[in-house]
């Protein structure tokens, strides 16, 4: 049986993901803020904003209207930026069907409240939590769409609910896996973010490859270590939704985090940066939040305090460094709340 889903956000991974369902059978209807893109997506099949290149499916449709989107669909995907994603759903509150499933495929936490994904979209639609869902994983949105293997995790406390959305995105090239840890995969997501743009940063100031891999360890470290506060599974944080996505977030020119921070490292400014980069960098705005988050749980995590001073605070880019070489020698294997 087809399922009816809607995907709101038109922008490079709403359309990936869109691209998926249509593929693993869905009927897809495809929200966008811009009439002239969602135009442009009808007429073309294609998104020439962001992925100009690639032949959508034909069970995609795009509209901008979002009770549209929302009327007979099983399940609402949510692919807005993480920081609108509050005050959009509160204007679309009551559209969805009392049985719709929300997947989330925002990655960042909440400016302000500290709240997760999750959490805003249960705030704010009133959905209890075997009705909510993520979605995270190492999922470049122009490998996707190109049809490259790829893997994830759909996390939700409800086994069925997983399950359902599993097998709504199946397809010989999108390998989606199950998990019940919500917290762990989101977390996973959010702070690989921050982490990218460190690494970019060291990128871009050419400090070489020993630097990435140190700082990708140790940002699974800081990861982890919140994650265990937060009450994640640790082994969640070493896997696709974690290890994972660090992995390619960091190491690809594909990432948007990556290339902001890259940027910053050649000596760009932050808004000239964000004009570089075009698209939303979710890292950019999430850090301070995850930070406000390490604080509150009574969680070290230097790399991305160093994030949130070079973006928030005009530090320099090689005084952070410095400051984190020059930190005080501890244990590896020390325990995973320190």
């Amino acid at each position: 049986m087809s399922r009816r889903v809607a995907v709101y956000g038109a922008g490079s991974w709403g359309t990936a993901f869109s691209h998926v369902l249509a593929d693993a059978g869905c009927e897809v209807t495809l929200w966008g803020r811009r009439a002239a893109l969602v135009e442009a997506i009808n007429d073309t099949r294609a998104n020439p904003d962001y992925l100009p290149q690639v032949k959508l499916p034909d069970g995609v449709r795009a509209t901008t209207d979002p009770a549209e989107a929302a009327h007979g669909a099983d399940i609402a995907v949510l692919a807005v930026s993480a920081q609108s994603a509050r005050p959009v759903l509160e204007g679309w509150a009551g559209q969805w069907w009392p049985r719709t499933v929300f997947v989330s495929l925002m990655k960042g936490v909440e400016l302000g409240t500290g709240r997760l994904m999750s959490e805003v979209i249960a705030e704010t639609t009133g959905a209890r939590p075997d009705r909510i869902a993520v979605l995270s994983g190492p999922n470049l949105a122009a490998e996707i769409v190109a049809r490259k293997p790829a893997a994830s995790v759909v996390a939700c406390p409800d086994e069925s609910t997983a399950a359902l959305i599993q097998t709504a995105c199946h397809t010989p090239y999108f390998r989606p896996y199950t998990n019940t840890d919500v917290i762990g995969c989101e977390l996973g997501g959010a702070i690989k973010n921050v982490i990218a743009l460190a690494v970019g940063i060291t990128d871009g100031m050419q400090l070489g490859d020993n630097a990435k891999a140190a700082l990708v360890t140790r940002g699974l470290a800081e990861a982890t270590r919140l994650g265990v506060a937060m009450g994640a599974d640790p082994l969640t944080l070493a896997g696709l939704a974690g290890m994972g996505d660090l992995v390619a977030t960091c190491s690809s020119t594909l990432s948007r985090n990556h290339t902001f921070g890259a940027h910053l490292g050649r000596g760009l400014s932050v808004a000239e940066a964000q004009a570089a980069t075009t698209q939303t960098a979710e890292g950019v705005a999430s850090c301070k939040a995850i930070q406000g988050l390490a604080e509150r749980h009574g969680v070290e995590m230097p790399i991305t305090r160093a994030v949130v001073d070079i973006i928030h605070g005009g530090r320099e880019a090689v005084q952070a460094v410095q400051e984190l070489m020059g930190r005080t020698p501890k244990s590896e294997s020390g325990p995973l709340r320190k």
